[in-house]
């Protein structure tokens, strides 16, 4: 008799449980993607660097227009709850504190990516234009650009564009020099 293995995925709700009994640490840096677990890459300096650079920027041109969230849940559904590096999000007065955000609340998510460039790409990506995710931005780097990607169907963007150091890119209806947002290596 031939059995096949199964993996047992889990939810939210026993992601958060695995919190509150110790198995996962405050300080772990985890996202549940797909029901399993995933171990985010460490973060360097020009990782932090670039996400506080974004960060300040947004908020200093739309203070009172988004909520940004950085490195923190938005909950996607009953198995996916992942935290991207840079959330753009529908502005609440009371900043997500009653629930973490849901697709539907996201302008724009944005991952910063060095040796995770691949897992943002093949994971994020498909799971993002999947949940109906308006832009995805993924700043490369290694190559010094960024990705833009937007108009989902189904779990692929339909459009994409590579933005380079010289180019100009608009977020939120802002313009900016892609070299304002980069700290080129």
């Amino acid at each position: 008799m031939a059995t096949e293995v199964v993996k047992r995925l889990i939810n939210v709700d026993e992601y958060y449980k695995m919190a509150e009994v110790g198995i996962l640490k405050a300080e772990d840096p985890v996202e549940l993607i797909h029901g399993e677990i995933f171990q985010m890459s460490p973060i360097g300096s020009r990782h932090a660097a670039i996400v506080d650079r974004l960060a300040r920027k947004f908020n200093q041109l739309l203070t009172g227009q988004i909520n940004i969230r950085i490195q923190n849940p938005i909950r996607f559904d009953r198995n996916n709850e992942p935290e991207p590096d840079i959330s753009l999000l529908k502005y609440k007065t009371d900043d997500y504190a009653s629930s973490h955000p849901r697709p539907s609340d996201v302008h724009a998510l944005f991952e910063v990516a060095g040796s995770s460039i691949r897992f943002d790409r093949e994971v994020k990506a498909p799971l993002y234009a999947a949940h109906g995710i308006p832009e995805f931005w993924i700043i490369d780097l290694d190559t010094n650009q960024m990705e833009y990607f937007s108009k989902p169907q189904g779990d692929v963007f339909t459009e994409s564009r590579v933005f380079r150091p010289g180019d100009e890119v608009r977020i939120m209806d802002r313009k900016f020099s892609v070299k304002e947002l980069l700290i080129l290596s």
